[in-house]
């Protein structure tokens, strides 16, 4: 199986703090790859615009080691004659976002005729900003799309804040919300496994579903986002927007059309279709120090922090395709391994023919999104052998690395993916504003509830799954936790 990589069209992309992290990590190696792959031609132009004085040439030195690390750290090395290539469609310029400084350079490099995006890697304050700079010098034509990156917002109020701020400037087709989960190709895949297969689209229904289960377990603490994550916390920062994407594109109705409105129509239903979290559906954790690694309290350097670092919970949808069928929920830092997946346990077969020693089989349907991306099937067959009607459930198992031979299963980075998609003008992966403002007003409720109830999070040991209360969130309802494992 070979992929077919089709050319965008020529285009300028200038990236606000494009010395950062998230640029020198994300941003830029994928548009290298995406060079590389034949995606990008060489009549492209890629501007770093930031606070920090440097020139092209060091602009140039700064984006080799980008690019050289991000290689190394999968596995490759750079080619030397692509990487001089790359580099020289690269410029730079030193620029305030909050002033007049550097914005006349940016201007007068600006090529009205091109495809024209400008890619918002900076702290959310900045945003409006931007957006303002961008309009006053006339950088904010019809052309232009703005990419914007999370946090998109804090809450309900301070997004409908920055979504009237970017609309002022800017109209809602030029706006690309980026959530880099959605570029992952197996949450893609989720589409065309529900709607391009009828073997799971019937069942696909609470008539035939038992539950749900949504994991995103991070093995790593904090780090040095302990400023940041230290307001935000788990359901800001990960409940909020991926968990709740997944949680859209495994529930929402089949779209009309596979077109970026319908779709996104069709995830808003989702949302506004699901109930108010109570007390009792949610569990929130903080991990202490174990095991010679520091706790959240010394990571975060706030000893008094109720910040929660785990939170899980369970989610119900009220609509005709998903009533009484629960959804759980839960993500967390310092868990025992780095594991996503999504997991539909279908229900027991109403009748079993094969008695009580045959014991408990379901189908489960299983969705990895990493670290090992892939697709299984769990089916319940005989035990070989001669000792009668023994059942044993087997995984089909579709590792895409497997099935698809390691050239074809090399996918491209979600950000290489999403960034050609802005390229292109195809918002299907992005968020929309109603959507976004939809997703806090059901995520404010749940944190205004614990605060009122002044309930610190529970603690949990480093490496474990998580606090004792969130295996009980399951266990009342006669369920478990699958188990953490890549």
């Amino acid at each position: 199986m070979v992929s077919r990589v089709i050319p965008v069209d020529p285009f300028d992309l200038v990236i606000f703090g494009g010395t950062g992290d998230l640029a020198r990590r994300k941003i830029l190696p994928a548009l290298y790859r995406r060079f590389c792959a034949g995606q990008i031609e060489a009549d492209v132009q890629i501007t770093g615009a930031a606070r920090r004085e440097m020139d092209a040439d060091g602009y140039r030195a700064f984006v080799a080691e980008a690019i050289a690390s991000a290689e190394m750290a999968e596995g490759r090395r750079p080619d030397t004659a692509s990487q001089a290539e790359f580099l020289k469609m690269l410029d730079y310029v030193t620029i305030d976002a909050l002033g007049e400084a550097g914005w006349d350079r940016l201007s007068a490099g600006t090529r009205n005729e091109r495809i024209r995006a400008y890619y918002f890697s900076v702290a959310p304050r900045f945003f409006g900003p931007l957006a303002e700079r961008l309009h006053l010098y006339g950088l904010a034509d019809a052309s232009a799309r703005i990419v914007v990156e999370k946090p998109f917002g804090r809450d309900l109020a301070s997004a409908r804040d920055l979504n009237r701020v970017l609309a002022g400037y800017f109209n809602e087709c030029q706006i690309y919300r980026i959530d880099h989960y959605l570029g992952k190709e197996t949450v893609q895949n989720l589409m065309a496994i529900r709607f391009g297969n009828m073997l799971f689209e019937p069942l696909w229904n609470s008539q035939y579903v038992d539950h749900i289960q949504i994991t995103v377990a991070e093995e790593h603490g904090v780090g040095g986002r302990g400023d940041y994550y230290d307001r935000a916390g788990a359901m800001r920062d990960m409940m909020q927007n991926h968990l709740m994407q997944l949680l859209c594109l495994i529930a929402m109705e089949p779209p009309a059309k596979f077109d970026p409105d319908a779709v996104r129509d069709e995830k808003l239903k989702v949302i506004r279709a699901l109930d108010p979290l109570g007390a009792g559906d949610v569990v929130r954790g903080q991990y202490r120090a174990a095991e010679g690694r520091p706790g959240y309290h010394e990571e975060v350097e706030n000893p008094d922090s109720t910040t929660e670092s785990f939170v899980a919970l369970k989610a119900r949808i009220s609509n005709w395709r998903w009533a009484g069928t629960p959804f759980y929920l839960r993500t967390g830092k310092r868990l025992r391994e780095r594991a996503s997946e999504i997991a539909v346990v279908f229900k027991d077969a109403p009748h079993s023919i094969f008695g009580d020693d045959a014991g408990r089989h379901r189908n489960i349907l299983t969705i990895k999104l990493q670290p090992n991306e892939g697709i299984e099937l769990g089916v319940t067959i005989k035990e070989p052998g001669p000792g009668g009607m023994r059942l044993i459930d087997v995984p089909l198992d579709m590792t895409f690395a497997e099935a698809l031979g390691p050239q074809d299963a090399d996918f491209p980075d979600a950000y290489e993916r999403l960034i050609m998609d802005v390229i292109r003008g195809n918002q299907t992966l992005f968020m929309r504003g109603d959507e976004v403002e939809a997703a806090w007003a059901w995520t404010d409720a749940a944190i205004r509830g614990w605060e009122e109830r002044g309930e610190p999070p529970l603690t949990y040991e480093t490496g474990s799954s998580g606090p004792q209360e969130a295996l009980t969130l399951m266990l009342r309802d006669g369920r478990r936790w699958r188990e953490i494992k890549a």
